[in-house]
């Protein structure tokens, strides 16, 4: 079985702009490394007669029914917007002006 290196966990950490101390590095690199360890423990179970399924159990149209009520009053609605005005939830601007 193979093990995550320090250096890898560094490169995943950029990745995910993390900034780890050294005693973080070498704790996420143990662990990192027994969870690498354990799915390829799982890639040895014999799976070659089980049907592959996106959910553990089956489901079936799930979703509610959609019927129309009455909406939610505009005041309810902005009631804990951290920004607003009398009508609308104000956010900055991600495109510029």
């Amino acid at each position: 079985m193979s093990s995550l290196t320090r250096e890898e966990v560094e490169k995943v950490s950029l990745l995910a702009r993390l900034r780890l101390s050294d005693d973080e590095l070498t704790t996420m690199t143990e662990q990192m490394s027994q969870i690498v360890s354990y799915v390829e423990l799982l890639g040895e179970v014999n799976t070659d007669d089980v049907e592959p399924m996106a959910h553990a159990v089956e489901q079936h149209n799930i979703f509610a029914e959609d019927v129309p009520h009455e909406s939610l009053p505009r005041e309810a609605a902005l009631a804990n917007a951290p920004k607003r005005d009398e009508e609308c939830f104000r956010v900055p601007a991600v495109l510029g002006e």
